[in-house]
């Protein structure tokens, strides 16, 4: 249907460097908020981000938490321990086929990642590709979202101090 938004299944690196620097994830993020296509996630994906925020950068974890409230998300199951087992080789790290097999079940219209085990173009993502359609940040941006090469440019070298703060906060 020409109406149906399309889904976007996000990685954990997207939510994770969406929250830590404002640059092309931030923006993916803030696509998503402003209900430009609905962004899914698995309960692993979730669960990794929120690990590695709250490890890593503490100081954004009641950011992360703000956000999740703020996309209206939908969730993809797991993937049982057997199909995982059962599709070996579909990426080049292993840990990352829940991921693929998760997006793969949803049905989504995109996978964005900024891990180049999902959307290297090589023999190593062939049936990957077969199956989902991953993007990296940039290009999501550029091919479906509709920047252009001058509106990527300027937000490449973004800092926090850029903003007047962060979307999450801005007043509804």
């Amino acid at each position: 249907m020409a109406n149906e938004k399309r889904r976007v299944f996000l990685d954990a690196n997207i939510l994770i460097r969406g929250i830590t620097l404002p640059r092309f994830p931030y923006e993916v993020l803030r696509h998503a908020a402003r209900g430009d296509f609905i962004a899914v996630f698995s309960p692993l994906v979730l669960d990794s981000a929120r690990w590695y925020v709250r490890e890593s950068f503490p100081d954004h974890r009641e950011a992360f938490e703000v956000l999740l409230v703020l996309l209206d998300y939908e969730l993809a199951p797991d993937p049982a321990a057997d199909e995982v087992a059962a599709q070996a080789g579909l990426v080049r790290d292993a840990k990352d086929i829940p991921v693929a097999l998760a997006a793969i079940q949803a049905g989504v219209d995109y996978l964005v990642s900024t891990d180049r085990d999902f959307t290297d173009e090589d023999e190593t993502t062939v049936d990957l590709r077969k199956q989902l359609t991953p993007v990296r940040v940039g290009s999501f941006l550029r091919e479906v979202m509709g920047w252009n090469s001058e509106d990527l440019s300027a937000i490449e070298r973004r800092r926090w101090s850029d903003l007047e703060r962060p979307f999450w906060e801005e007043e509804k």
